[in-house]
């Protein structure tokens, strides 16, 4: 594994971990995920590197803006999609957006199963790791 699949790891443990535990990803984490995506890739592409993550980033960030505007998403959620982006390119954080979709949605369904007849269901369920496991598969996925 390289510094950027290393880096990828660290990114969905803390912000998955963050999410369970506050029900929301801190800024820290998702800055920590773009400065280590455009880092890496201006290292190794040059500006041209630097241009595919910032366009992985912005990519990211927009892909699911409709979500967070619409309010079945949060802040953090969004800002994870565009540390993933800048981690993973914009071809990359598309093919992550479509593995975690069908995750989240079977997350949630698991989640309000078992919380069936709870008085105390949050309303927020956390997303953070199904963006992680779409991004982890996406990853494994580039080979």
């Amino acid at each position: 594994m390289n510094a950027l699949a290393w880096a990828a790891v660290a990114l969905g443990c803390a912000a998955t971990f963050d999410d369970l535990r506050r029900r929301q990803v801190a800024n820290w984490i998702n800055l920590a995920g773009v400065a280590a995506g455009l880092g890496w890739h201006a290292w190794n592409g040059g500006a041209a590197g630097l241009a595919r993550s910032a366009a992985g980033a912005a990519v990211g960030f927009l892909v699911f803006l409709v979500f967070y505007v619409a309010g079945g998403m949060g802040a953090g959620d969004i800002k994870l999609m565009a540390a993933f982006g800048a981690l993973l390119g914009s071809s990359g954080i598309l093919l992550a957006a479509l593995f975690a979709a069908p995750a989240g949605g079977l997350m949630a369904a698991t989640w309000l199963a078992w919380k069936r007849g709870a008085r105390d269901i949050p309303y927020a369920i956390p997303y953070a790791p199904a963006i992680t496991l779409g991004a982890w598969l996406a990853l494994m996925g580039r080979g």
